[in-house]
């Protein structure tokens, strides 16, 4: 197997860190390395705020759900799906702009995570580590306000990069069987509960051992307390609604 699949197969969260700080001209070259992603149409539908003050960074930790390598790691970034520079430069051509749709919204996240995973993977191949932080859109509009995100623009996610501080085990993935199926979807229960059992043992094995869970009952929050009802309304806000 060639080095860059090792690479994507050995991905791991990283969140503690060195004080070791990320070089200035680096952070560029992976900012320029998530740049060359695929984008719908060449849209680049995505603006990164890269948060250097202290004081925010411990404010988006908190927001975040107290997520304290927010404010630890070497640079943060948060990732935003920006359809204010696309559909400005259009309508500067005299284009008959129409704003709002769910097309929009599609392409402009499907972008900002796909420039993402770019930065992501060109970090880890420096021998960085990062960690995504979905806890953003806990409080959306709070970090909109801090961060002076326009209409038109929306928090999707953050990153911290940084050198790691620690070595924890690559996570298990569902068994390729169960994702891949051939012309038609087909009933996966069976490896699914196969797949449960694995990581049943995992977090039986993993350092502390003290984690008592499978992978279907992880997913409980998303689907009963995790919602993130808000996302809606704040979108409609923000200009994507969602037409």
């Amino acid at each position: 197997m060639n080095s860059t699949i090792e690479l994507l197969k050995s991905h791991r969260s990283i969140r503690k860190f060195t004080d070791q700080k990320i070089s200035r001209e680096m952070l560029l070259e992976l900012i320029r390395a998530g740049q060359a992603a695929a984008t719908s149409s060449h849209v680049q539908a995505y603006t990164l705020i890269h948060v250097n003050d202290p004081g925010n960074r411990e404010m988006i930790a908190e927001l975040a759900g107290g997520q304290s390598y927010i404010a630890t790691a070497s640079d943060f970034l948060v990732f935003c799906a920006d359809m204010k520079r696309p559909t400005e430069a259009s309508e500067r051509t005299g284009a008959n702009v129409v704003r709002g749709m769910t097309e929009q919204l599609l392409v402009a996240t499907v972008d900002t995570a796909l420039m993402a995973q770019n930065v992501a993977i060109a970090a880890e191949s420096e021998g960085l580590g990062i960690c995504y932080i979905g806890g953003i859109r806990n409080n959306p509009q709070e970090i909109s306000d801090l961060l002076r995100l326009p209409e038109h623009v929306y928090p999707v996610f953050g990153m911290c990069l940084g050198y790691p501080a620690h070595e924890p085990d690559v996570k298990p993935r569902l068994p390729v069987e169960a994702i891949l199926k051939e012309d038609y979807y087909t009933d996966d229960s069976e490896l699914v509960a196969a797949f449960d059992d694995a990581m049943q043992a995992y977090y039986g094995k993993r350092r502390g051992g003290n984690k008592d869970t499978n992978w279907s009952k992880n997913l409980e929050p998303l689907f009963d307390s995790k919602l993130r009802a808000h996302m809606r309304e704040f979108l409609t806000k923000r200009g994507f609604e969602m037409k």
